[in-house]
């Protein structure tokens, strides 16, 4: 049997084709009068004005380090090469690192200093770039991608999203993300404006995530069982059946692909303004019964690719 061709990450066909750079120029332009995330703010970034993710010209970020802890398809056994952003497009109200979204904890870094973080990254062994947090900042990174590239960049680009994305930004992103992992927080938007204070979460998120399956499809693996290429979901399980699991796992299965790669999240517990305990079941912790239900109403809809190492971890099979 012929031996498979090695992946390549797709922005490097885009370095080639001088693809990236306009993209880079174009994205950077989209700042002038910002339009990158579903608040349409149009103001203007490369002035410092300041919108509803509070980040101007250059994106802020909190640490940058080989993550072991991701999903198994990503960590693998050296590490997702993450980047946290500071600040986001999201207030969730029970973020359990709203010290770096909400508060701002970090430092600005331009362009050239993001792409030498990648690059250290991939120097220390990490499978991918994993950009978290990363939907107000999406013109910073095409920049910084494209600065990376031409020095020798050659792992895949991971874009671990909240779900609130918008069209114009995704298709910016087309061709240089090569794993997509959003968010599905919620199955009704009321639910989202409440605790997530964003309007029309639901749709804008799957209107994105049918987007980001366009791009890369279902995820694929190498032989080592690494992250290549495709989409990846997380649903994180929230107290009182508020995150809406069967709108979620039903628009996946029926509308994405029953092959979709899922995270069921079990891990919530109150933060930030939750831990007050006024925020009805949000003040409390998810209970394994919760996150069992989760996962048989996922697997009722007809999804089957779930991550192995949080399953054994609910103890929920």
């Amino acid at each position: 049997m012929a031996a498979q061709p090695a992946f390549e990450p797709g922005y490097l066909a885009l370095l080639r084709s001088g693809v990236l750079e306009k993209r880079a120029k174009e994205a950077v332009e989209h700042l002038s009068a910002c339009d990158l995330c579903p608040w349409d703010c149009h103001i203007n970034r490369l002035e410092e004005k300041i919108g509803f993710c509070k980040i101007g010209r250059d994106a802020w970020i909190s640490s940058a380090f080989p993550h072991r802890g991701e999903e198994d398809p990503l960590s693998g056994r050296s590490g997702s090469g993450t980047i946290f952003f500071s600040y986001c497009n999201l207030r969730c109200q029970y973020c359990q690192n709203y010290t770096i979204s909400q508060e701002g904890e970090g430092q600005p870094i331009d362009a050239a200093g993001l792409a030498a973080q990648m690059l250290t990254l991939q120097a220390m062994g990490c499978h991918n770039i994993n950009f978290v947090t990363p939907s107000h900042v999406v013109a910073q990174i095409i920049e910084a991608v494209a600065i990376a590239a031409r020095s020798g960049l050659h792992i895949p680009l991971v874009y671990n999203t909240g779900g609130y994305d918008s069209l114009p930004a995704l298709k910016l992103l087309d061709g240089i993300i090569d794993i997509y992992m959003p968010d599905m927080k919620y199955g009704d938007s009321a639910i989202g404006q409440k605790y997530s204070k964003v309007r029309d979460y639901v749709r804008v998120n799957q209107e994105a995530v049918r987007e980001m399956h366009r791009q890369v499809g279902d995820l694929r693996l190498d032989e080592r069982g690494i992250a290549q290429r495709g989409l990846l979901v997380r649903h994180l399980v929230l107290p009182g059946g508020l995150a809406g699991t069967e709108v979620v796992a039903r628009f996946l299965a029926e509308e994405i692909s029953t092959d979709t790669y899922i995270n069921v999240m079990g891990q919530y517990r109150p933060e930030y303004k939750a831990r007050r305990g006024d925020l009805g079941d949000l003040s409390r912790s998810v209970t394994v019964d919760e996150i069992a239900e989760a996962y048989e109403i996922a697997r009722a809809a007809g999804l089957h690719r779930f991550d192995q190492r949080r399953r054994a971890s609910w103890l929920v099979f």
